[in-house]
This record gives C-alpha cells, structure tokens and sequence, in this order.
C-alpha cells in the first residue's frame, strides 16, 4: 500500500531496514521505525493544530506502544488518547500526559482508582454504569473528573467489536442522571469515527458520526454545559486538521499521520507527513509452483497490501490475498518471472497499513537516516517491552 510512497520520500529507511536484515540484526517479522520521521511528524502536526486552534491527543497502538516513540512525539504533542488501560499504561511509563482515558475501550471498573490518581484530562464514558464508576472512583479521591460521553455511532459506520455509547436520543436522559453525580462534570462528546478517508481519493471526509457528534454538543450546551470538547477521531493529519477546525471539532487524535500512513499518504506521496516505517521479512520457503512464502507475524487483516520489494534483485513481486480467519504463519508471494533468482533467506521489504500491537512482531527503533548516519536504538516486541 505504501511501498511506492516510502521508496519516493524515505528511501533511506529502506535502504537501512534492508542492510539490518542482511547483517543479521533484525529478524524477519520486524517492523523498523524511523525515529526522527515520526518527531518530525509529530511537530509539524502540533504546530499546524496551534496555527488552528484544535487540541492534539496523540495514539500509539499502531506503533506497538513504543516508549522511545512514545517519547519522541511527546515532546511535541504532550497529551496522548489511550485507546485501553495497557496502553494508558504504556504511555504513562513512558512519561506521556493522558489527555483522554477509556476510548475506545473503557476503564475496567477495578483499574480506575490507579488511573484516576494520574489525574487524566478526560476520562470518556459509553454509558451511565461507567460514568457511576468514574464518579464513585473520583469521589473517594475527593476531585471532580472531566468526563468526554461517548455517542453511538451512526448507523452503517460502526466496526464491529467497537459497539456502544449513548444514543443521541437518549442523551437528554444520560445527561440529566450524570449531572447529579459528584464526582464527574460532563466535559464534552466524542465518537467514532468522525473523519474517514475516501477510497478512491484518499482524501479525508466527515461522516455521519460526526454530525451526531455536533448535535450533541448542541443539546448539553442548550442543558447550560460550557466550553464543550469535541473529540472527532480517526484519519487525524495535517489535511485533515482544517477540516476538523472548520467544523468545530476541539481536539484530534493523530495515529497513522505519525508515521505517514493514512490512506491519503498511499495515493499522495507529496502529503507533508513524511512515511516512517518498513516491515522485513524473509523468504521462508517456495512452494513447487515457484511461489516464495514469506516469514509471516505482522500481517494485519485491514492492511490494504500489494507489493514486496526483493532488495537483493530489486524484483516488485505481488502479495497475495489471505483470509482474515487464518493466522498469517506466512504469506505468498506470486511466483517470480522465468529466470528470477529468489533464494532462501532473501530479505523481503512491505509497506502497508498496520496495527502492530495486534501482531507477533518485533519493533526495530532506528535513528540518524537523514544524516546519513543510521543507528539501530533498539529492539522491542509488539507492545514496547524492550527484548
């Protein structure tokens, strides 16, 4: 998906991840981050969201919650969104400030009191059980929290295993019971996903859950709720960011913009965001056909992938499909041309769409490309644990 796009604007990583291969460094299944692309990203994202007025909470799981990048976009964007309590676990080691807890996946209801104590900016909420638990948590440690509610999704936008919130047309109900709780004030809204990339532009668009977002920032203000938040995630990037500005949005969440891999930046390697990753493997085996099997781990269902660079050869040979339901031992290749010289071991370089914290994946932190000086900082396993 963003082969072409990292060989245009970071063929330095490329070069690296391959030499690291080769020397025996990394092994396959390794995903190699480029360090300063990803700082660099990061502040050219927070000064556009200064330049606009729109708050910045930074997310870390397609990454594999990596301390060091972790780190590096801190010290840009200073708030992060943890999308579950290992990742709001991750960030807060790490020394990131939360900015919102518990979107996409709730605060358990035994982990808050440890949370809460890290006194988090929001704290979203899907329905009154949880705004009672937050309340009761915040209570006992005799503050008040900023909690964000959750809206449910338009219908038709929702994924699957992202079920919940508040329905719109209950949200009167949710709000007048949560404004009688002591230990909470209703913040703002959020949902998801408010932004999405158009399939065959790759330009960011609102959807439908966004509007119901507006609608219901209206009604809490109506209700006498001041200086709202609205949270409007997913697709959160430098072309984006006006988009959100323009429609009222107070804060984005920026994930893939981090490393330059929105569906936008597949179509249009000129996007600002400079690509940030590679994923290595290895050629495993050939089938009798002469189709290459590649070292699997970090395929990722949604990755959108098409091509793997041989940088031996320079053979482009095509990715074939895989079902979802199967786990990803290896991955085929189409059979190379007559004549083609793949052998075993041969390094084997993919860009795509990830999200590494779900994969068996090694993370491989470089830093000094644009140098001219690459360094390998470290290696880590899928959710930043250094190995």
């Amino acid at each position: 998906m963003f082969l072409d796009t990292v060989l245009t604007r970071n063929p330095e990583l490329v070069d690296a991840a391959a030499a690291l291969h080769r020397r025996g460094e990394i092994p396959p299944d390794t995903y190699v981050m480029d360090l300063d692309a990803v700082e660099a990203n990061a502040a050219l994202l927070a000064a556009e969201a200064e330049r606009l007025g729109i708050g910045l909470w930074f997310v870390v799981k397609q990454i594999g919650r990596n301390p060091e990048l972790i780190r590096a976009v801190a010290r840009h964007i200073p708030r992060s969104a943890a999308i579950d309590p290992a990742e709001a676990r991750a960030l807060h080691a790490a020394g990131a400030r939360p900015g919102n807890l518990g979107h996409l996946v709730q605060i358990p209801r035994r982990a808050l009191p440890g949370m809460l104590a890290w006194r988090p900016e929001n704290v979203t909420v899907f329905d009154l059980a949880n705004a009672r638990a937050v309340s009761d948590a915040a209570r006992e440690q005799d503050f008040v929290q900023d909690v964000l509610i959750r809206l449910e999704g338009a219908e038709g936008t929702v994924y699957p295993g992202q079920e919940g919130g508040v329905p719109l047309e209950r949200l009167d109900v949710f709000a007048e019971a949560a404004e009688a709780l002591g230990g909470i004030r209703i913040a703002g809204v959020t949902a998801f996903p408010c932004v999405l990339c158009d399939p065959e532009s790759g330009r960011p668009a609102a959807t439908a859950t966004f509007d119901l977002a507006l609608k219901a920032r209206e009604l809490l203000a109506a209700r006498g709720h001041q200086d709202l938040r609205l949270s409007a995630p997913s697709a959160t990037s430098m072309a984006s960011l006006p988009l959100l500005a323009e429609r009222g949005a107070t804060h984005g969440e920026p994930g893939h913009a981090l490393t330059g891999t929105t569906p936008l930046h597949a179509l249009d390697p000129a996007q600002p965001e400079k690509p940030a990753y590679v994923y290595v493997s290895e050629v495993a085996h050939t089938l009798g056909d002469g189709r290459p099997a590649l070292f699997g781990g970090g395929f990722y269902a949604r990755s959108h992938i098409r091509h793997a660079l041989l940088p031996r050869t320079g053979a482009r040979l095509g990715v074939q499909g895989a079902p979802a339901e199967n786990i990803d031992y290896y991955r085929l290749l189409d059979a190379p041309p007559p004549g083609s010289d793949v052998r075993l071991g041969d390094t084997a370089l993919l860009a795509f769409r990830t999200q590494i914290f779900v994969t068996r994946s090694t993370v491989a932190v470089v830093s000094g490309l644009a140098s001219g000086r690459p360094r390998l900082n470290g290696l880590y396993d899928a959710h930043g644990r250094a190995l």
